[in-house]
């Protein structure tokens, strides 16, 4: 079992802890059947390339990268889940705390791996995948907001708030603070599938169109079955598939992952 980074530096009283949902996603990445599928993908096969033409680096980029332990966990142990160390990732988050956060960790989880990790860049405070070039993406991470809410928590709003409590000489509180943050990693709106829903827009610009591959997680009242079947109607080059569950019914919460991309074999 490969080693989970340590998040003990993280205060989850700003930024989404470690669950169920995350493991979820280290398990899946880390399993026979997508490993395999990865290394495929990306990794270099001395049969098949015959060392004459060599892929290019791979780019990581989790989107909504919180404490940082799925990205820390996919860089730290690229040679064994990609078959390559030479990968760049990137985290992207809409809260500062965030990516502060996701820094250190991924930092620390390769600094662990040593000469097994791939090559760590930054996280990015931003929306989505604003601040990506199109067609570069070549593996997108997100385990998005998932969590059915009324309304949506928006960064904007959070600091637009701030300012004004700060413009009338009024204590900001710091409890109130916090309770926006951590929103902003579990309020999705109707169904769950507000951010997720713009996050699909944005795939078939964001994904490198030979080989980029995403992996997106839903729970049961996301309405997986729908997103699946919209997903096929982007044209019969696209692929996607269910690559990890959840074991547990947790009440509406069981949890799956998506596999989307252009090609691409069917799960085990």
């Amino acid at each position: 079992m490969l080693p989970t980074p340590s998040t003990s530096h993280v205060d989850v009283n700003l930024v989404y802890e470690p669950a169920e949902d995350s493991f979820l996603f280290l398990d899946t990445l880390s399993s026979v059947a997508e490993s395999s599928f990865l290394k495929e993908r990306f990794g270099h096969d001395p049969q098949r390339r015959k060392r004459d033409v060599q892929s290019p680096s791979p780019l990581i980029v989790e989107v909504g990268v919180g404490s940082g332990v799925i990205l820390g966990f996919l860089t730290a142990h690229a040679r064994h889940i990609l078959g390559r160390n030479d990968v760049l990732s990137v985290g992207v988050d809409v809260s500062r705390p965030a990516c502060q956060a996701s820094r250190d960790t991924v930092h620390l989880a390769c600094q662990a791996a040593s000469n097994e990790s791939g090559w760590f860049f930054t996280s990015l405070n931003a929306d989505l995948t604003s601040v990506i070039r199109p067609g570069t993406v070549d593996v997108l991470i997100c385990n998005p907001p998932y969590v059915p809410t009324a309304e949506v928590t928006h960064t904007l709003d959070i600091r637009t708030q701030a300012a004004k409590i700060s413009n009338n000489g009024e204590e900001q509180n710091p409890i109130a603070e916090e309770v926006n943050l951590i929103s902003l990693s579990y309020a999705g709106g109707t169904d769950g599938m507000e951010v997720t829903n713009r996050l699909l827009e944005q795939l078939p610009t964001a994904l490198d169109s030979k080989r980029g591959v995403a992996y997106i997680l839903l729970c049961n009242q996301n309405r997986p079955d729908e997103v699946v079947q919209r997903i096929r109607q982007w044209g019969a080059d696209w692929t996607v598939h269910v690559v990890g569950r959840s074991g547990k019914h947790g009440g509406w919460e069981k949890l799956q992952i998506l596999r989307i991309c252009r090609g691409g074999q069917p799960a085990s």
